[in-house]
């Protein structure tokens, strides 16, 4: 999978896509904690209705982007789509039931991991990072670990539950490089349609597989679940996204480390639950490394690419 071409400069609106997506998204821990429900069967829905509100939009006002990846030139952009649902669906799949065989404050750190693997995926791209940049990756996911409290088990259940947790985090570097280069040539909407419609069908059939509950829930969880779909999917995933045709999927999965921080502000705000001492001084160093990979990423020099076709742009 090459790299994606040159992007547009950085502009007001892709910055304020990103901070609204880092807000979002960092609603998602507290609210998944807050419903009642399986969280694959949460996981499933909260895609499932995120289609069921892009999908009238994109059907009705990009039918011939629609037709132009089902057949001709397009066909390779659909397929990085369709390619970004699967990665999405294994995401999920891997994350959650890891945090149910290790502890959750391993699973988030080791699903921190992603940055890494994006890096190395850009790496096999032929994209060479700036040492400025690792180390600021470094820093960021070792904030993450300390920010957590990381403490890697050693039982037969822990290890099995780490190993899906680092799946969980390749699974994610996965579906944003493909979201990163089906948004070279691909509108937010469009893409977001069939990436969440492929993730929603593989979640569905996982649960049935697997016999999770997908209904029965009680008023407060259905509000929970509504509220993932308007943040943490709409606003949070399809923001980054968005900014995917103008910020490299490296610094992207770096940014996303920055919903650790926003998740714990909210859950002290929502739920009562104070971040230790220690976690104070892993946000800390969160930030450092977000903001060393950002400044640093902006001196890496642009990769020319052939050229694709015309961008479309929501």
């Amino acid at each position: 999978m090459p790299p994606p071409s040159h992007r547009p400069s950085l502009d007001p609106l892709t910055t304020g896509a990103v901070g609204l997506a880092v807000v979002a998204v960092s609603s998602s821990a507290p609210l998944i904690a807050y419903a009642a429900a399986p969280a694959l069967a949460i996981a499933f829905w909260r895609n499932l209705l995120a289609v069921a509100v892009l999908g009238p939009f994109s059907l009705a006002r990009r039918r011939a982007e629609f037709r132009r990846l089902a057949t001709g030139v397009g066909r390779r952009e659909g397929l990085f789509c369709v390619l970004s649902g699967v990665a999405l669906a294994g995401h999920f799949a891997t994350w959650v039931p890891s945090a149910q065989l290790t502890t959750v404050a391993t699973s988030t750190a080791l699903v921190a991991t992603q940055p890494v693997w994006q890096g190395l995926i850009a790496r096999a791209q032929g994209r060479r990072l700036p040492r400025i940049v690792w180390i600021g990756i470094a820093v960021a996911v070792g904030g993450a670990a300390v920010a957590t409290g990381v403490d890697v088990g050693v039982s037969g259940r822990a290890v099995l539950g780490d190993v899906l947790a680092l799946a969980g985090a390749m699974f994610a570097a996965v579906y944003t490089a493909f979201g990163e280069r089906a948004r070279t040539s691909i509108s937010t909407t469009t893409y977001t349609t069939i990436c969440y419609g492929i993730c929603a069908l593989i979640l569905l059939a996982m649960c049935l597989v697997g016999g999770v509950r997908l209904t029965g829930f009680d008023g407060r969880t259905w509000l929970a679940i509504l509220a993932l779909v308007v943040g943490a999917q709409l606003l949070g995933h399809s923001m980054f996204n968005y900014a995917l045709q103008k910020i490299p999927a490296t610094t992207v999965s770096v940014l996303i480390l920055l919903e650790a921080p926003g998740a714990a502000l909210l859950g002290w705000a929502w739920l009562g639950q104070v971040p230790r001492p220690y976690a104070l001084l892993g946000m800390a160093l969160l930030l450092a490394g977000v903001a060393v990979v950002v400044l640093g990423g902006r001196r890496a020099a642009p990769t020319a690419l052939p050229t694709d076709p015309t961008p479309l742009h929501d």
